[in-house]
């Protein structure tokens, strides 16, 4: 059995911790691999958040034509050639993978790369079956930054017919006319945007009566407004049985007045994700584990067994790469001065979703500020109320603030619109540092017109004391 000084499982934020501080560390590196390609570099790089807000994009283009007409602007979509954009990102995306990998591989001769599954089979040590055969590892420290993977439903028939995951579909040889989706979490919405706005005609199955509910309630109703609109929404429906009918896959649902049958030519499933965990067999290995099965790490990343940290999707409650890289910069300060530990902070933690119309959000919710029993006072503000709102035409965007009443700091933010992510920004700044929301509004120039001045209104409309 071979020994390191470390053991790092996974590529994704995992194998960033590796610099030129641990040149003279002895460090094993696992891959297992991510996608039909058993590719290097995790899963943001390779099926995650890099590639597909790069068809994202190419969707927001192909969909602009739809919107010109209202700003008499009369335009129209030609032609969507699918490989050539599926070809011009991963193209991109698996020479950046490839030369992760080489780079690991062979120009770091204190990193030994191991590719393929390992299993714990004790406290710091792993069997790993690589393409040569298993071996044997263990070492003084250990990272498990091994991410996770999409959630199969267990589905009557599901496991006799072709789908799609998360994982897979984005490397669809050709476009289907019709496409089923799964799911209506960010997964779900980003790429129903995606393929209907290249053309596909999407259904989208919902256990709930509300896409994206996770979100503040009143961007959860407005998304799922504009969803209805947009796509086949059929929401309150429950999966009863899949089968294959020729080229087609035909969904049995039960739904509010009855059973009902959808079909497409795809079906992409989008039910969340689950931790790798399984895979790890991290029972073996001595962890403790969350009730949702992600091994439980404490504000320094530590698991319950000494000498062990875990970062990312496998432990953290945030299944967002962001996060995952600044767990990631814990962990490797935590390994180059045990002594003088660092904690990871979870106070602000923002997400995104890039769908059409875009969200963004951080802090609480409404809803959650009352579960708790939050004192708040909130507003919002509407894009047709600024002047820039006034160009785009933008009737559906709103931002939408909570604050503490007595100390005007902001407890939450939510926007629904044209750059949410980027309009967003600021009021995470505000947050983790502590700038109060009147002091925010007024103690600064907002350029105008700019889109910033949706936030600079909602600030201003809170009813502070």
């Amino acid at each position: 059995m071979r020994h390191f000084d470390l053991i790092i499982i996974g590529t994704g934020s995992g194998n960033s911790i590796i610099d030129e501080r641990f040149a003279d560390w002895d460090v094993a590196l696992v891959e297992k691999g991510i996608g039909p390609n058993d590719a290097y570099g995790g899963t943001c790089l390779n099926v995650g958040c890099i590639p597909t807000k790069m068809f994202v994009h190419t969707a927001d283009v192909a969909g602009s034509p739809a919107s010109g007409a209202k700003l008499g602007v009369d335009l129209e979509l030609r032609d969507v050639r699918w490989r050539d954009i599926r070809d011009r990102i991963f193209g991109r995306i698996d020479a950046i993978s490839a030369g992760g990998r080489r780079y690991r591989a062979e120009d770091n001769p204190n990193v030994t790369l191991y590719e393929g599954v390992a299993r714990f089979t004790g406290v710091k040590q792993l069997r790993v079956e690589t393409a040569a055969g298993p071996e044997e590892i263990n070492a003084d420290r250990v990272v498990v930054a091994a991410g996770g993977r999409p959630s199969i439903p267990d589905i009557p028939g599901l496991d006799q017919v072709d789908y799609y995951t998360s994982d897979t579909v984005m490397r669809l040889d050709r476009l289907p006319s019709r496409m089923i989706i799964m799911g209506t979490g960010f997964v779900g919405a980003e790429f129903a945007h995606v393929f209907s706005s290249l053309g596909v005609e999407v259904t989208m199955i919902a256990r709930s009566g509300r896409v994206l509910r996770g979100e503040d309630v009143d961007i959860s109703k407005r998304f799922t407004e504009l969803a209805a609109g947009r796509w086949d929404l059929r929401l309150n429906r429950k999966e009863i049985a899949v089968e294959r009918d020729g080229e087609l896959v035909r969904l049995h649902l039960e739904g509010p007045e009855g059973a009902e049958v959808v079909s497409a030519e795809a079906l992409l499933i989008a039910v969340g994700r689950v931790p790798n965990t399984d895979l790890l067999d991290a029972a073996a290995g001595g962890f403790e584990l969350t009730a949702d099965g992600k091994i439980k790490a404490d504000a320094t990343q530590l698991t319950s067994v000494d000498g062990v940290w875990a970062l990312g999707d496998i432990s953290s409650d945030y299944e967002l790469k962001h996060v995952a890289n600044h767990e990631m910069r814990v962990v490797q300060h935590n390994l180059l001065h045990p002594e003088e530990p660092i904690e990871s902070d979870h106070r602000f933690v923002p997400h995104a979703v890039f769908s059409s119309p875009q969200i963004a959000s951080v802090g609480l919710t409404e809803q959650e500020a009352e579960r708790r029993g939050v004192n708040y006072v909130t507003s919002t503000q509407d894009y047709a109320g600024i002047a820039y709102g006034w160009a785009m035409e933008d009737t559906t965007g709103f931002a939408k603030l909570l604050a503490d009443p007595d100390t005007g700091q902001l407890l939450g933010a939510h926007i629904i619109g044209p750059q949410a992510p980027t309009l967003l920004q600021p009021l995470i700044q505000a947050m983790h540092f502590g700038l109060d929301a009147r002091t925010m509004a007024c103690g600064q120039y907002w350029i105008h017109p700019g889109m910033p001045e949706l936030v600079e209104n909602a600030l201003l409309n809170l009813p502070l004391k």
